[in-house]
């Protein structure tokens, strides 16, 4: 049997409707899986529900919705989330609020009602956070946004123990991804691989993550990030005796 064939399992993606989200959507449903995507905008040709993940009724309701319209809920792909850049010094404290809402909250929410769902059913189910390098060190100018996802990384390992034998968390961490706004040449100045990543990338590591290959992954946080940020001071070290290789 193939371990990345998915057919007949349940799948759903919060913040499903573009970029990454709509990516990993892309993946499962090209697996095999049945889809459910959540967003506040519709998009053709997709099976989708309105929600806004922040409220806690909407997420247990986005999560009912599956287990009907989908017959079970195999994996959850917490995915939702995002911040506008803004200098903690003059940001708002509804600004902050809200960043970490949507980024750390609400993906306990939705986690906490698949949770529900998976422990009762045969073969349990997985549930992966989206993260990003931002919580791993440094995010100037975007403090909230990178706490809160510093904050999703350690939930995800105390859901991992809380919520096992029967449901496997994981986090994916992102580097940068392209056509989300970034400069290309920049990355390739920083990043190992020389480019950002694409969000197909991403969304092959979701499918490996939620696959039988990785039965025994639970509270890992896998990084997807071309091999990290060359440390500013080394850059010179960098151009001189390790020149990008062609």
């Amino acid at each position: 049997m193939d371990p990345l064939d998915f057919t007949g399992r349940g799948v759903v993606v919060t913040g499903g409707t573009r970029g990454i989200g709509a990516a990993i959507a892309t993946a499962f449903r090209a697996a095999g899986a049945r889809v459910l995507v959540c967003g506040r905008s519709e998009i053709a040709d997709t099976d989708f529900v309105r929600a806004d993940v922040r409220d806690p009724e909407q997420a247990a309701a986005l999560v009912t919705t599956a287990v009907e319209r989908l017959g079970r809920l195999d994996v959850l792909v917490n995915n939702a989330g995002g911040a506008p850049p803004a200098p903690a010094a003059t940001a708002s404290p509804r600004l902050h609020a809200k960043i970490i809402e949507l980024n750390l909250i609400a993906p306990l929410h939705v986690a906490q009602a698949a949770n529900a769902v998976m422990q009762g059913q045969a073969g349990g189910g997985v549930i992966l956070m989206v993260g990003s390098v931002s919580g791993t060190r440094p995010s100037p100018g975007t403090a909230a946004y990178g706490a809160a996802k510093a904050g999703l990384h350690h939930l995800a390992t105390s859901l991992a123990a809380e919520w096992a034998p029967k449901v496997r968390v994981n986090s994916v961490v992102p580097g940068p991804v392209g056509g989300l706004g970034l400069d290309p040449e920049a990355v390739a100045r920083t990043v190992p691989m020389g480019r950002p990543a694409t969000a197909e990338e991403v969304a092959g590591v979701c499918l490996l993550l939620a696959s039988p290959l990785a039965s025994y992954v639970s509270g890992a946080a896998l990084a997807v990030h071309g091999g990290g940020e060359w440390p500013g001071y080394l850059a010179d070290l960098r151009t001189t005796a390790y020149p990008p290789q062609k």
